[in-house]
């Protein structure tokens, strides 16, 4: 079975970036914070970030 982390692109942002009305990208689901981050973040942190975002249905092209 293949592991979803290698089907995944490097970073969850899909250039829809907007945190208008608060601390989470309405693109990618990261958090400021997480976004300003994650090239500093271990492959652990970026794995549970991953789980994390695509159980709330992000990362999402069109919102």
């Amino acid at each position: 079975m293949q592991n979803s982390r290698s089907t995944r692109p490097d970073t969850p942002c899909v250039a829809v970036c907007s945190t208008t009305f608060d601390e989470v990208c309405r693109g990618c689901g990261r958090t400021v914070d997480e976004v300003a981050q994650w090239v500093f973040m271990s492959d652990e942190e970026k794995e549970c970030v991953w789980e994390r975002i695509t159980a709330e249905g992000y990362p999402r092209r069109n919102s």
